[in-house]
């Protein structure tokens, strides 16, 4: 079997606070512990900053308030968080730096967004589970 959801700590980045309640009510129904929810691309480099360790995933909306995302993406990569992007907008508008990244069109089921998940979970962890 795939990557257990239950206990998996994950960041939410999403600067719609009904779309976020929504989210973070799947990935609650999924098992998953949200440790954080940040609406704007300065809380959310602020958060990976300080949870350096304590992410084992998170869900990033591409577009914040006019501005992307890409910021917090990067720290993450560069932490080796795997991450999935969420965006109201087209999938074809996402940073080609970021292809491989699973993306979830706005808005999804649980059944995609557990689906993304398990995928970059798996992909990260080489550990037997």
């Amino acid at each position: 079997m795939m990557t257990t959801l239950s206990g998996v700590r994950l960041l939410l980045v999403e600067d719609e606070a009904i779309v976020a309640m929504m989210i973070e009510a799947m990935l609650t129904d999924l098992g998953c512990v949200v440790i954080d929810i940040a609406g704007t691309l300065s809380q959310g480099l602020a958060l990976v900053e300080s949870m350096t360790g304590a992410l084992d995933a998170a869900i990033l909306d591409v577009n914040l308030g006019g501005e992307k995302v890409y910021p917090i993406a990067e720290r993450l990569a560069a932490s080796g968080v795997p991450f999935v992007f969420s965006t109201g907008y087209s999938l074809a508008g996402i940073s080609t730096d970021f292809a491989s990244v699973p993306a979830l069109a706005k808005p999804y089921t649980p059944h995609a967004l557990e689906k993304a998940l398990r995928l970059v979970l798996d992909a990260a962890s080489p550990r037997t589970q």
